[in-house]
C-alpha cells in the first residue's frame, strides 16, 4: 500500500505539472454543457416551402398565410405551377411544396372535405420526415378552424350533431418530458460523453507519454507489481471523473433546471462503475501502442464507435442486428440509458442495477485485460 501511495501521489504530481489538464477539468464540462445542448437537436426550422396555389381563393391564401407565419417554415415562392416548383427543389432552392388543388374552396363548402398535395426532398430524411409533419399539423389546425366556421352554415339538427362531435378532441399527454424538450433527453448523454473521453483518452495518453519519454524504463526496473502501476495510473482519472461529473450535474441544473429524480447518489454510483470499465479501455490502448500518434489513432477510433453505436443519437432498439450486438458489449450504452432513467424516469439506483451490473462486468473484464497487457521491458 505504501508503494501505491507514492505512485498516486507521483501520478497527480505528473497531472498537476501540466496547466492544461487542470483548466481542462472545469473547462471541457463548461464548454460542452453550454454549448452542445444548445447545437444539437432534431428540430429542424428554416424549413423552405414553395406553395402552387392552383385555387387563388380566400381559404388557400388564409392556408398559404399560416404556414409563412410558422416558426418552422420560410415561404420561399408561389409559383405558378407544379413543374416550375420542382424545379426550385431539384436546384436545391426549397425544401418542400405544397400543391393546392383549383376546387380547395368548392370542395370545403360544399363537400366539407378537401386535399393539398404535398412533396418533399428527402435527401435529408430526419428534415423530410419531420418537415411533412409539421406541414401536416398545419394544415390539420387549419382544418379545425374552418370547421368551426362552417358549422355556422349547417342546418340547426345536423349542426348540433356536428357540435357534439366537435366535442371529442384527443389530448395527448407526453411522459418524463411532457415539453418534448429535446435538450433534456440530450444532456444525460453529453455527460456520458465528457466522461468517455476524459477518462478514456487521457489515461490511454498516459503510458505512451512516458514510453516515448523513457521514464517507463525507470519503472520497469522496479519491483513495483504491474497491478499496483497500473492502479496508480488509473485513480487518479477516476478521481477526475468524480469531480467531472459533481461539476456536470451542478451545471446541468443551474442552466437547465435538469435535477436527478432518481437522486445524485444514483447518478454518482452509476459514474464511477463506467469510469472503472472506460479507464479500463485506455489503459489497454496504451499498453498495445508504442507512440503518441499510434494511441490518438486507436482511441478515436473506439470512442467513435463507443458514441455512435451506443444509443446516443439512435435507439439501440432500432439498429441492425450486428449493431445491437455491438451495443450489448458496449459501456456507453448501459451508462446512457441509465441516467436518462435517473434524470427523465425519475428511477431509483434498483431500478438501473441491470446496467450497473453490465457495466461492472465490463468494467472486471477491462480492466483485467489492461493488468496482463501490460509488460514490463526492464
Amino acid at each position: 500500500m505504501k508503494t501505491l501511495k507514492f505512485l498516486i501521489e507521483k501520478e497527480f504530481k505528473q497531472m498537476f505539472r501540466n496547466p492544461l489538464i487542470p483548466r481542462l477539468i472545469v473547462l471541457f464540462p463548461t464548454m460542452v454543457l453550454l454549448v452542445f445542448p444548445w447545437a444539437v437537436s432534431f428540430e429542424i426550422k428554416n424549413i423552405r416551402v414553395d406553395v402552387v396555389d392552383h385555387s387563388k381563393s380566400v381559404y388557400s391564401k388564409r392556408l398559404t398565410d399560416k404556414i409563412a407565419a410558422s416558426q418552422y417554415f420560410i415561404l420561399h415562392d408561389t409559383p405558378s405551377d407544379y413543374n416550375a416548383a420542382m424545379l426550385n427543389m431539384e436546384n436545391d432552392e426549397t425544401d418542400m411544396i405544397l400543391e393546392i388543388p383549383a376546387s380547395f374552396d368548392v370542395d370545403l363548402v360544399k363537400r366539407r372535405e378537401s386535399g393539398v398535395g404535398v412533396a418533399v426532398n428527402s435527401v435529408n430524411g430526419t428534415q423530410g420526415l419531420l418537415g411533412s409533419n409539421y406541414v401536416m399539423q398545419i394544415v390539420n389546425d387549419f382544418s379545425s378552424e374552418l370547421r368551426g366556421e362552417l358549422t355556422q352554415t349547417l342546418p340547426p339538427q345536423t349542426r348540433v350533431s356536428f357540435m357534439r362531435l366537435k366535442k371529442m378532441n384527443i389530448v395527448p399527454q407526453y411522459k418524463y418530458n411532457p415539453a418534448l424538450d429535446y435538450k433534456k433527453f440530450m444532456i444525460p448523454g453529453f455527460m456520458v460523453l465528457l466522461l468517455t473521453i476524459l477518462c478514456g483518452i487521457l489515461p490511454a495518453l498516459n503510458i505512451v507519454m512516458e514510453k516515448e519519454n523513457g521514464t517507463i524504463n525507470q519503472i520497469n526496473v522496479t519491483p513495483i507489481s504491474k497491478m499496483n502501476f497500473i492502479l496508480a495510473k488509473l485513480i487518479p482519472y477516476w478521481a477526475v471523473g468524480l469531480v467531472v461529473m459533481i461539476i456536470s450535474i451542478t451545471l446541468s441544473f443551474l442552466i437547465y433546471g435538469l435535477w436527478p429524480g432518481g437522486g445524485v447518489v444514483a447518478v454518482l454510483i452509476s459514474a464511477i462503475v463506467f469510469i472503472l470499465s472506460v479507464s479500463g479501455l485506455g489503459i489497454i490502448i496504451s499498453n498495445y501502442s508504442e507512440t503518441m500518434q499510434q494511441a490518438s489513432f486507436l482511441v478515436m477510433f473506439f470512442i467513435l464507435i463507443l458514441v455512435l453505436l451506443g444509443g446516443m443519437f439512435t435507439p439501440v432498439s432500432s439498429m441492425p442486428a450486428w449493431a445491437q450486438a455491438i451495443a450489448a458489449i458496449n459501456p456507453f450504452n448501459y451508462l446512457t440509458t441509465a441516467f436518462r432513467m435517473l434524470y427523465l424516469n425519475g428511477s431509483s439506483l434498483a431500478d438501473v442495477s441491470g446496467n450497473l451490473l453490465a457495466l461492472g462486468a465490463i468494467a472486471v473484464v477491462l480492466n483485467g485485460w489492461a493488468v496482463f497487457s501490460y509488460k514490463k521491458r526492464g
